[in-house]
């Protein structure tokens, strides 16, 4: 028996539930495939409970540098259970919202591992026991990434942690050894040291963060050393001995030769993969790139007639906040409108302490584009909110084009993503940098310093 819809989703990441609730509202008949995460990753193992547990580090530090801010206290120990469970707390309340958003919308949610039998065609293996098939009118595939894990002699025998179950520790790292210097891994590499684990982070390239500047690499590297961590950049692990959660030894090849390090878990965070393969999309008629991501037109549609990709197995940015702009643009596309995936101003953070923030160009895709701007920038101990609060590290940087429009900015310091909000819409509605530093701006604010950002833009002809 194969169960007909107006529109099958497989997936249930923001993209994909979004639409399934906007279909299922307007009265069509609509299921969604989910083989766990209901919701998709965001709330239950990605951006939610990562920031709730980087909150909870926050505290711990707070705590422990309380003498700085007038109190006297006893150091004290972290209960990572305590930690767990108020994350775990904060996911069910998610699952629970998301569970009434199905039932209010009148979408199905078929939990279970779902593949392509056919063209529009979907057999699930119920979670529960048993199988169903399913076929719709159209299809909108949402199934996302998951974490590599390289092809290292001992790796993957080491068991080694991704954020998945780096979220699920019960227990303190007496020593934790990330693989790579991206954003995950930094943001998880600085929440357990300030819980209070000894962390060292090995990356394969000469610096960290390779798509952003170098300043900016360094000056978060220069925030995190601060912290305690321990960096080994240029290094290539070769080996990994033993099992993660006991004891490790990575045996790395450097530019000084081979050494040891040894640690009792492991972080690998490399990068990610998509969830594509094993899933029937040679049946379904949908074609892959050449790194395994659906290929997609700038409408999102698929090489499937009636088939559309969103989010990060489609190969856009990998964001909650892309995703959804991917929901917007199918939704209106399906209903006759011209919206594309092409030249979006797309907005990200990275959740270290402080933040790191970035909009449009940085300096050097600008230079690789021969995309001529003027730069300027201040360091945030110029910024008097962040005198006021006595933190003061990282800079603002802004990149203005030839014809006075704003065309990048990167912040480094304390609500960064919300300061680069402002200049975001600013660079939204094409407005000249000078009309934006005639604007007044609230004292004493983070925001306030876009006005000493702005005054310190260079004249064109000293450009």
């Amino acid at each position: 028996m194969i169960d007909p819809y107006d529109a099958l989703v497989l997936g249930s990441g923001t993209a994909g539930k979004l639409i399934a609730w906007h279909l299922a509202a307007a009265g069509r008949r609509t299921a969604v495939v989910e083989r766990r995460w209901i919701g998709g990753s965001c709330p239950n193992i990605a951006c939610m409970p990562s920031k709730n547990e980087i909150s909870s580090a926050g505290v711990a530090h707070l705590v422990r540098n309380a003498k700085a801010f007038g109190w006297s206290i006893e150091p004290g120990t972290i209960d990572m259970a305590v930690v767990r469970q108020r994350k775990r707390d904060m996911v069910a309340a998610q699952v629970a919202a998301h569970l009434k958003a199905y039932t209010e919308s009148g979408a199905e949610l078929v939990m279970g591992s779902g593949h392509f039998v056919a063209p529009k065609t979907i057999e699930v293996e119920l979670n529960g026991g048993g199988t169903r098939v399913l076929a719709g009118d159209q299809i909108f595939i949402d199934v996302g990434t998951h974490s590599a894990i390289p092809d290292l002699p001992g790796l993957a025998a080491s068991s080694p942690l991704t954020h998945i179950e780096a979220l699920e520790l019960g227990y303190l790292p007496e020593h934790l050894v990330v693989l790579g210097g991206g954003y995950v891994g930094l943001e998880l590499a600085q929440a357990y040291r300030r819980f209070g684990s000894r962390v060292t982070v090995i990356e394969r390239a000469p610096r960290l963060m390779g798509r952003e500047d170098g300043d900016v690499a360094a000056e978060i590297q220069r925030i995190l050393s601060g912290d305690g961590i321990e960096f080994l950049l240029g290094a290539e692990v070769t080996k990994v001995r033993g099992k993660s959660g006991l004891k490790v030894d990575l045996v790395l090849l450097t530019e000084s030769g081979e050494r040891t390090i040894a640690g009792s878990d492991i972080l690998v965070a490399v990068g990610r993969v998509p969830n594509t393969a094993g899933i029937g999309l040679h049946e379904a008629g949908v074609a892959l790139d050449d790194r395994g991501y659906i290929r997609v037109n700038e409408r999102l549609e698929t090489t499937a007639s009636e088939v559309w990709a969103l989010g990060e197995c489609a190969g856009s940015p990998q964001f909650t906040h892309v995703s959804e702009d991917d929901f917007r643009i199918v939704k209106d596309n399906l209903a006759g409108g011209k919206r594309s995936a092409r030249n979006r101003l797309v907005p990200y953070c990275m959740f270290t302490d402080p933040p790191l923030a970035r909009v449009g160009l940085s300096e050097g895709e600008a230079q690789r584009d021969g995309v001529a701007v003027r730069v300027a920038k201040i360091p945030t101990s110029a910024v008097l909110r962040a005198q006021a609060i006595c933190e003061q590290q990282g800079f603002l940087k802004l990149l203005v084009g030839s014809d006075d429009r704003i065309l990048g900015f990167t912040m480094i310091g304390p609500e960064a993503g919300e300061v680069m909000a402002a200049v975001q819409m600013a660079m939204l509605a094409g407005m000249p940098y000078s009309a934006m530093s005639e604007a007044i701006l609230a004292h004493p604010t983070m925001a306030e310093g876009l006005g000493f950002l702005l005054a310190a833009v260079p004249a064109r002809d000293a450009a």
